[in-house]
């Protein structure tokens, strides 16, 4: 018999059109109500436009939101549920926060050009290779 091959656990992906169309609020309410179910609940965004932040316990910032649905699960918030955030800083830049630590204002050009770097913390994140 060969290696023994890992599973990954089943996921629910929430999508919505629009900006502001409610996904964070489900998915808060989605956290909560499968954790009381007893499944094992994260949430996890991969990439996050937004000013509204917080600093987990490692020190490590994250969007509010996936700090907010990681409380409705009953889980620790970890950077690894926001890998990266994006701060808008006015015109047409934003500050990239990477791992939770502020990697410098970028415009979007240069953000661009990096997101090909960045496709390896996705994929460690969800824990799958590239």
């Amino acid at each position: 018999m060969g290696k023994p091959i890992a599973r990954l656990s089943p996921g629910l992906i929430v999508c919505g059109a629009t900006s502001n169309s409610g996904k964070t609020t489900l998915v808060v309410g989605l956290c909560r109500v499968l954790a009381r179910r007893g499944f094992l609940v994260a949430p996890f965004k991969a990439q996050n436009m937004t000013l509204n932040s917080v600093v987990t316990m490692s020190g490590h910032e994250i969007g509010r939101a996936q700090f907010l649905q990681a409380q409705a699960a009953g889980v620790e918030p970890q950077v690894e549920m926001n890998p990266i955030l994006l701060k808008p800083a006015g015109g047409n830049a934003s500050q990239v926060v990477v791992e939770g630590l502020p990697l410098g204002t970028m415009s979007t050009r240069e953000y661009h050009k990096m997101k090909p770097e960045l496709l390896g913390l996705f994929a460690f994140a969800v824990g799958v290779g590239v």
